[in-house]
């Protein structure tokens, strides 16, 4: 069964396993003791530092293991934020950090702190004038991710890393899903990783902070790793996360190649083969490995589970596949569809055969959903119907309140030639993603998105005015 969620969580490197069950034997001691098995796992330890010291490009000082990508995190940004407190109380982050870097800006501002979140265009990236210009005075950090985590764009984080140098600003980057290929690039000036995203076992995370940098670790703290990740280090999964890593970096320019060409031909051919749909992410500046789409008319949580029957393992950033009914913050902060969304991330080892069954499967699932949802049929449906029938109205209006996606541009697709050229359809919604997905339908479809009705309907929704052009 074809694994396509590598991004979560990669399948344990061969590497990793192998050191895993070795460093079970041999560094099961405290390596804070100084009797023989104390100094059998601190050679374990310090040789681990090195190896992930060389892989990030720091110093094995300047480096500490963590128990998980999220609390390097959490420790990265809360103790330089203590550590600049008398400088302001600012943090400025980009609008599509991954969920860890959020919180702890929710959590900061929450105690008083500033948050300045920088936009991206729709390619996913941030322009590095306009995340400067947020480096203004009382800038305690700022935080960039090296790649987004749901559509591959990579940052120019050596750029950003250049302004904050000039702006006196620490820049703290998320590394999580690019570690894996390569050293970030720039003068960052803390680094946080998780092993579990290139192979190396869960429960691992790496914390980078340079020398200079001014830093004060929160929380109850000991002697270990620098007082940054308090508790008894488990050292056979850090074993394990090291050697992994310097596995899958020796391997990274050859598999990175492949798995690119690879992603390449099913960020071609899957427009080609479903009608309507909309590649997201920047087509050039992008981790080698990931792809992610967005589908009309299709529910994002019965496509993930249709794509599981077929036997590949998906992941989504639609609102339809959460709990919230609130669409990917990635995705908002783009500016591109969400319903029907969907992440591919290959796993070292992909096979080219692993591809195209997937591409031979994924039309079949996507009109099978559309049609079960009473989607309109064929490529641009709705956006010529009815042309030459007589016109029932100028202005319409489509009752979606509480309809999930993707069902209130359903409606509107089914409608909107029922108007004539220059009229409007009025979309009522309570569905939070709609006031994404009907503005991205529009520039898919070639029409025009007014904003929102003035007058809201009863029930707490939200009119949304789509003017015919075509």
């Amino acid at each position: 069964m074809p694994y396509f969620d590598a991004a979560s969580a990669a399948p344990l490197h061969p590497v990793a396993r192998q050191a895993l069950l070795a460093s079970l034997d041999e560094g099961w001691a405290d390596p804070a003791r100084l009797y023989r098995e104390g100094r059998r796992a601190r050679l374990l330890l310090d040789a681990a530092r090195e190896t992930a010291a060389e892989a990030v490009g720091c110093r094995p000082d300047e480096l500490a293991f963590t128990p998980s990508g999220t609390r390097a995190v959490h420790a990265g940004i809360s103790g330089s934020l203590a550590g600049r407190r008398r400088v302001g109380n600012r943090l400025v982050v980009s609008a599509v950090e991954h969920s860890s870097v959020l919180h702890a800006a929710e959590t900061h501002a929450a105690a008083g702190g500033a948050v300045s979140e920088v936009p991206v265009g729709r390619s996913g990236a941030v322009d590095a004038d306009v995340f400067a210009a947020a480096l203004g005075a009382g800038t305690a950090l700022a935080c960039l991710q090296s790649a987004n985590h749901e559509v591959g764009t990579e940052q120019p984080v050596a750029e950003v890393a250049e302004a904050c140098r000039a702006a006196g600003v620490p820049l703290l980057v998320d590394a999580a899903q690019s570690l894996g290929w390569g050293t970030v690039e720039g003068a960052w000036s803390l680094l946080a990783a998780s092993a579990h995203k290139w192979g190396g076992p869960a429960g691992v995370g790496l914390l980078a902070v340079r020398k200079g940098v001014r830093f004060a670790p929160q929380g109850p703290t000991d002697e270990r790793e620098s007082g940054r990740a308090p508790g008894f280090e488990n050292l056979p999964a850090i074993v394990a996360a090291a050697a992994s890593l310097r596995a899958v970096r020796a391997e990274a320019v050859a598999e990175g190649a492949r798995l690119r060409a690879l992603v390449d031909r099913i960020r071609a051919r899957v427009p080609e083969l479903v009608p309507d749909v909309e590649v997201v992410g920047d087509p050039v500046r992008r981790l080698p490995h990931l792809v992610t789409f967005s589908c009309l008319y299709v529910d994002g949580e019965t496509l993930l589970h249709e794509l599981d029957r077929e036997g590949f393992s998906v992941s989504s950033g639609s609102s339809c596949t959460s709990s919230t009914l609130t669409p990917s913050h990635v995705l908002r902060a783009m500016g591109v569809l969400s319903e029907g969304n969907v992440r591919v991330s290959l796993p070292a080892g992909t096979t080219e055969s692993d591809v195209d069954r997937f591409l031979d499967a994924l039309p079949g699932v996507v009109a099978g959903v559309r049609e079960r949802l009473g989607a309109p049929a064929g490529a641009g449906a709705g956006a010529g119907a009815g042309v030459g029938a007589p016109s029932r109205s100028d202005a319409l209006v489509v009752d979606a309140l509480g309809r999930r996606c993707p069902i209130p541009v359903i409606e509107l697709a089914k409608v909107i030639g029922d108007v004539p050229v220059g009229g409007t359809v009025t979309v009522l919604a309570d569905d939070a993603a709609a006031r994404l997905d009907i503005p991205a339908w529009c520039e898919m479809r070639g029409q025009e998105y007014v904003g929102e009705s003035a007058s809201v309907a009863a029930g707490g929704g939200v009119g949304y005015v789509v003017r015919r052009v075509v």
